[in-house]
């Protein structure tokens, strides 16, 4: 009797052994199920967030040059920081901050680069849609001085008397450089001859079929010519005529209503550009932007990068600070090309600036 009821215990512990086995497999089972369907769920999701990114706006931006003195555009457009802003960024060079304020008055730009002070002759010209400057990117001139020998000891008054290839009458370059001479105790209608009959962009080549004494050049003309053993780089105009709110982004009052997301985000991009060129060194910065001059080797970019980086060219933050609004109407007047200063209120607007820096 006893071996019998053994014998049923045994069994019953079996059975019970085994149910539990199939049953802990089942839930096993069900819940490598559940984690592999919460895994394909979580991939779907993914997917669908991937899928449903906003499609990319055109932005077309008109810049009044291509310069290795801009930069910090150039990093923020080889980085795909504007692609990261929803922005499909479409770059005209101008040749001229005329040609590119018309540009952006006629509506073949949406943004354009340029010097300030196109903004300013536009509205006293009584443009009622008129252009607002909203992130300014250089505090320096970005020009230097060339001259035919190497002068250790320049001194600005050795322009006396000689013949320079200077920049178009009411530009930035040539105000800055007559700002400059008048600094120094210089005429410049009277104590030099200045030369303005040269396309911008021409006056390298100019130079270097010794056309004048001196030539005020940007980059890569000026580097150019001291590797071709044609001129030599005597002075920076952004070191002598200290901070000058050079260049600066723009677009047409009504734009900006229509669109203030666009020029949100084209100004988030560009604060990451500035963010990467004071993080990074004058050879990164080189290495980046190097697809945008193809025809400039690696070396005479880091050597530009270098002048610019040394020279605080680059503001921090994008903020166009009504104290230098100021300054630049004060070099228009002193330039005879200001018939009357306009409001800082109407031609500028900090808003996307301030909180692209945040």
């Amino acid at each position: 009797m006893k071996k019998r009821l053994l014998a049923a215990a045994l069994v019953i512990a079996l059975a019970l052994t085994t149910l539990l086995a199939c049953s802990s497999k089942e839930k096993d089972s069900q819940t490598a199920s559940t984690q592999k369907e919460n895994k394909e769920t979580s991939a779907t999701e993914d997917t669908t967030k991937e899928e449903v990114l906003p499609e990319s706006t055109k932005v077309i931006l008109n810049e009044v040059a291509h310069s290795i003195f801009y930069a910090p555009m150039y990093v923020a457009i080889e980085e795909g920081y504007f692609e990261d802003e929803g922005i499909e960024l479409e770059l005209v060079t101008g040749f001229g901050a005329d040609k590119t304020m018309t540009a952006v008055i006629s509506g073949s730009a949406d943004i354009g680069f340029m010097g300030s002070e196109a903004s300013i002759y536009t509205y006293n010209e009584g443009a009622n849609d008129y252009v607002v400057n909203f992130a300014q990117l250089t505090q320096r001139a970005g020009n230097f001085l060339v001259a035919r020998e190497e002068m250790p000891d320049f001194t600005w008054d050795a322009l006396m008397g000689t013949n320079v290839l200077g920049g178009r009458k009411g530009g930035m370059p040539e105000m800055v450089f007559e700002f400059i001479l008048k600094q120094h105790g210089i005429d410049p209608a009277n104590d030099v001859n200045i030369d303005q009959s040269i396309d911008f962009g021409s006056t390298a080549a100019a130079f270097a079929e010794n056309q004048g004494d001196f030539t005020v050049e940007f980059e890569p003309g000026a580097t150019t010519l001291e590797k071709e053993g044609k001129g030599y780089v005597v002075a920076s105009l952004g070191t002598d005529s200290g901070y000058v709110p050079y260049t600066a982004f723009s677009a047409k009052k009504s734009y900006m209503e229509d669109h203030p997301e666009i020029i949100q985000g084209f100004t988030n991009a560009l604060q990451k550009g500035m963010d990467y060129v004071q993080s990074h060194t004058p050879e990164e910065i080189a290495a980046i932007i190097a697809p945008q001059f193809k025809e400039t080797d690696q070396e005479t970019i880091t050597t530009i990068v270098t002048r610019y980086y040394d020279q605080d060219t680059w503001k921090e933050n994008l903020i166009f600070e009504e104290e230098s609004f100021n300054l630049l109407q004060d070099i228009l007047e002193e330039a005879g090309e200001l018939s009357e200063r306009a409001p800082y209120k109407d031609l500028v607007t900090t808003e996307f600036a301030e909180k692209a820096a945040k």
